[in-house]
């Protein structure tokens, strides 16, 4: 049997490996197919297919959209995107700006709070377009400020942290329809790590397939069996496909590995040719 991982994410955004780099190790793991789902932006996914078609594994444009909702984020993943979807780069630059303008705030509080840390500092710790509270973790790290990112999170930049900031993010309505209105399969990521309501999210799956949402994912590395039964079901009963990765971030995440996540996910491939399955009888290309 072989598998597939549908969830990473490179350089380009918060992971720390080219995407050749993933691609490769990808490659090496023996997986047959990788996503790349950036944070906010594509500019990974040409270096990835390039990468992919040298080393003879398929390669799955995406990325992954933050939303807001009342109990918190919802995060959405576009997969099979097309090659200059307009309108949703023009978005995705939108959420960098406002990205970037959050940073430039959480350096002034530490500044203002005696640390000594700037924004050169934190554009270079980036290695790609999509800049944020991860690359300003790695200078805090660097400059001996905490011993790890949990002290970080906790102490800075987490939502109880000194340096907060909230995040602008598009409500979860427009980035299925600007995903879905690019040809993608739009899945639901991860969306069993925080506990809602019984019926909360039943009534967001039903709304947000009206407008384009055409996958769950079950399968991820915090989701427990129960969890993936739970999201099976879900899938089952609205009629949606099912989806599946690690959530990679290579030494950022360091427990997490491509395709296996903390051990024991395994992602087969059969998630995946179900899920060309669904896009062919759509009229949407593989």
């Amino acid at each position: 049997m072989k598998f597939i991982d549908l969830h990473t994410h490179s350089s380009a955004s918060d992971g720390t490996d080219s995407p050749a780099q993933l691609v490769a190790k990808a490659h090496a793991a023996g997986l047959a197919a990788v996503a790349i789902t950036d944070h906010d932006t594509l500019s990974g996914l040409d270096e990835g297919q390039q990468a992919g078609r040298e080393l003879g594994i398929e390669v799955v444009r995406g990325c992954e959209i933050s939303t807001g909702t009342e109990l918190g984020e919802l995060h959405i993943l576009g997969l099979w995107l097309p090659q200059n979807p307009q309108r949703l780069l023009e978005r995705l630059r939108w959420l960098r700006e406002r990205r970037a303008e959050r940073n430039v705030g959480i350096v002034k509080i530490l500044q203002n709070l005696g640390y000594d840390i700037c924004m050169d500092e934190v554009l270079a710790a980036a290695k790609g377009e999509s800049v944020g509270r991860p690359h300003i973790a790695e200078v805090l790290l660097r400059k001996g400020f905490a011993k790890d990112v949990r002290q970080v999170f906790k102490e800075f930049l987490g939502s109880r942290g000194k340096a907060y900031l909230p995040k602008t993010v598009l409500e979860p309505e427009e980035s299925v329809s600007l995903l879905a209105s690019s040809g993608a399969t739009v899945s639901l990521a991860h969306p069993l790590l925080w506990k809602a309501p019984a019926g909360w999210l039943d009534t967001v799956v039903a709304r947000l397939k009206d407008y384009g949402l055409s996958a769950i994912e079950a399968y991820h590395s915090e989701h427990s069996e129960a969890d993936i039964r739970t999201c099976l079901a879900l899938a089952k009963r609205f009629d949606l496909g099912v989806s599946g990765g690690s959530d990679y971030h290579g030494s950022n995440k360091p427990t997490i590995r491509l395709g296996q996540g903390y051990g024991g996910l395994r992602v087969s491939q059969s998630v995946l040719e179900d899920l060309k399955q669904r896009r062919l009888a759509a009229d949407l290309d593989i």
